[in-house]
């Protein structure tokens, strides 16, 4: 068992990561390929099987997890929606890599896979109860609670970013109106300001009071939507990942004095919100284990 060997995948818009990982999370080998274009599942899935084999040359790995933008069913078989890749619609990953490689496979939400990654090697490593929220082109999420990752009773929980912010916000491809991914997200970033987050991040740096006070108002607004899910969670972490957090220490101290005038003592005692530090490795680590669970399963 500790011989063994996973192999963890994350699937994106643009890009699939892959690496082969040992149980305690050291990375073997990693390999980035392009996401083939159109991205259906049937080209999606032949990349992925080539791709497999050149990460796993001599055939080491003993079960495989993948991450995928959009939500899993509830037992990691079946990617019901991928968001940005076009046909994605109740496909049975899991049944199709099984086929092709002969090796067991789970699948999450890629979010998911990153809140584990963060709990297991990176900054949630010390808390058993924690959410991750990531602030890339959406808003995606992940609650570990008691240690585990928590996913409801059909596997579609923690979508924290598509709760209601504004209800008289923008529309949200989800179908809400005003979820805080329409304020949070980069996405939202480039409408409210025209700007890169990292251009933005850039000119708070070097002093530019127009981006020092965008930021002011960034992480006010997250702050509000954190609020909320903090008084239902009570969580001890809350992680902050994707592209937006590079600028963490430009919104956070907004964060942080939103939450103490919102949220009362009693539920935020001891609460710490911290950025995430496994960067755009955390989606391949959190499907490694994944992997391993399914392994120490069969």
């Amino acid at each position: 068992m500790v011989n063994s060997q996973l192999i963890g995948i994350d699937v994106g818009g643009t890009a699939i990561k892959l690496g082969r990982f040992n149980p305690d999370g050291t990375c073997l080998q990693s390999l980035t390929v392009a996401t083939p274009q159109p991205s259906t599942p049937e080209a999606v899935l032949a990349v992925m099987v080539d791709a497999i084999a050149q990460v796993d040359p001599y055939n080491k790995a003993v079960a495989i997890g993948v991450g995928t933008p959009g939500p899993a069913d509830k037992t990691g078989r079946i990617a019901q929606i991928a968001i940005n890749l076009p046909g994605w619609q109740n496909v049975p990953l899991a049944d199709w890599l099984e086929t092709k490689t002969g090796k067991p496979t789970v699948i999450a939400n890629d979010a998911n896979c990153a809140g584990l990654a963060e709990a297991w090697l990176g900054a949630g490593r010390h808390f058993q109860n924690l959410i991750l929220l990531t602030l890339g082109t959406g808003v995606g999420g992940a609650i570990i609670w008691d240690g585990k990752l928590f996913v409801g009773h059909q596997g579609a929980a923690g979508e924290l970013g598509l709760i209601t912010f504004n209800p008289d916000g923008p529309m949200c491809n989800s179908g809400n109106s005003g979820s805080l991914e329409q304020y949070a997200s980069i996405t939202a970033i480039r409408r409210r300001t025209g700007k890169e987050p990292a251009e933005l991040g850039a000119l708070a740096a070097a002093g530019d009071s127009s981006a020092l006070t965008f930021w002011q108002e960034y992480g006010k607004d997250l702050g509000i939507g954190l609020a909320s899910l903090i008084y239902v969670l009570t969580p001890e972490a809350i992680i902050l990942g994707g592209g937006v957090s590079a600028s963490f220490k430009f919104f956070v101290p907004a964060v942080k004095a939103e939450i103490e005038q919102r949220v009362m003592a009693t539920s935020r005692a001891g609460l710490q919100i911290l950025p995430a530090k496994l960067g755009n490795t955390a989606g391949m680590v959190g499907a490694a284990k994944l992997a391993w669970h399914l392994h120490l399963k069969c």
